[in-house]
């Protein structure tokens, strides 16, 4: 994406509120760089900052000195992409002027233009092997990741998602009715990725197919994914959290409540100390989305059958890191019937995961 000119969104402190106006408007670029007769940066100002001096009642003549952000957070020319982008998130910035060594304006860097077109070489593993026996009648003749919630299959939404983040590189596992998932994605190049299969002759759990990976993936950290849960959870934050730990896996959380249907009476020597009116008990619970490093790969055996929680527990055990990453975003588990066609009838009624 080519950037647009920023030399045009240049003002002066001495401009007019009205000039900030029309620059903001003609520029496209939705801010404005302030700076002085030698170029150095000053301040900043966005739309954000001309709606409030509106709503105190600033005149059009008043001088962009008075309302500007005189302290804003800017980046060297020096510093990589990477490190900008980083810096821009953890501020929830959308622009970063850039300056040299003597604080000169040197050039405007935007998120939307640092990370379009970004893309993330991680393998993405998809589980998509399971008989979907809680759905039935619905796949009887179809795969469950094959069932549409709205106008496209759920797992082709889940590979949207991905798409859309930047990953490229996909794993799927398949077994019952492998070859109707082979023969929709194919090998990926309709949806400009890569798709490989590794098929389970027979069911192996939530982690088995780990085994069956090729052994000869870049290495890097490889996200995984059941493919009945459709959600908006950022994966780009989910991967840099994963990054900045020190652990062999990351797996997503999220809190789950239970209220106890009765009055809950808590005792003491058979005598009652208090009573509790159905309380609600809160737990976090596996979200079916994790992280892993490579050298997991090396601790599932070929055709080993195993639930994930059971993998991460014996690492535990062994003395490696699980990290757990705490998701508070849309997440919807397709796997029951009634969960199912709630989530269709919201994707038929114009919900969006990108929205």
């Amino acid at each position: 994406m080519e950037l647009k000119d920023w030399t045009k969104v240049l003002l002066k402190s001495s401009d007019s509120l009205e000039n900030a106006i029309q620059t903001l408007h003609l520029g496209g670029l939705q801010i404005a760089l302030v700076v002085d007769n030698a170029g150095k940066l000053l301040g900043t100002l966005t739309d954000g900052d001309i709606r409030r001096a509106l709503i105190r009642h600033r005149g059009m003549d008043c001088l962009i000195d008075e309302i500007m952000n005189k302290s804003p957070t800017t980046s060297l020319r020096s510093d990589s992409s990477d490190e900008i982008i980083a810096r821009m998130k953890a501020k929830s910035l959308l622009h970063m002027p850039i300056l040299d060594e003597k604080d000169v304006l040197v050039g405007l860097e935007t998120l939307q233009n640092l990370t379009y077109g970004k893309k993330y070489d991680n393998p993405v593993f998809l589980m998509a092997g399971g008989f979907g026996s809680r759905l039935y009648p619905l796949t009887k003749n179809t795969p469950k990741p094959l069932l549409h919630v709205g106008n496209k299959p759920i797992l082709e939404s889940i590979i949207g998602r991905f798409i859309k983040a930047g990953f490229h590189n996909f794993y799927i596992s398949t077994h019952f009715k492998a070859k109707k998932i082979h023969e929709y994605f194919g090998d990926g190049s309709s949806l400009n990725v890569s798709i490989k299969y590794v098929n389970e002759a027979k069911p192996l759990g939530t982690a088995g197919a780990i085994g069956l990976l090729p052994k000869n993936l870049p290495n890097l950290p490889i996200l995984m994914m059941n493919g009945d849960i459709l959600t908006k959870v950022n994966f780009e934050k989910l991967l840099s959290f994963h990054e900045c730990q020190d652990g062999i896996a990351t797996m997503c959380i999220r809190e789950y409540s239970v209220q106890i249907p009765f009055g809950v009476v808590n005792i003491n020597d058979q005598k009652a100390q208090n009573f509790i009116e159905k309380p609600i008990k809160n737990f976090f619970v596996n979200a079916g989305i994790y992280i892993f490093e490579k050298e997991l790969l090396s601790k599932v055996k070929a055709n080993e059958a195993i639930d994930m929680p059971n993998l991460l527990e014996q690492q535990i055990k062994n003395g490696s890191s699980i990290n757990v990453f705490p998701i508070h975003e849309y997440w919807k588990d397709v796997g029951h019937l009634e969960e199912y066609e709630n989530v269709n009838n919201s994707f038929n009624n114009g919900f969006n995961l990108d929205d």
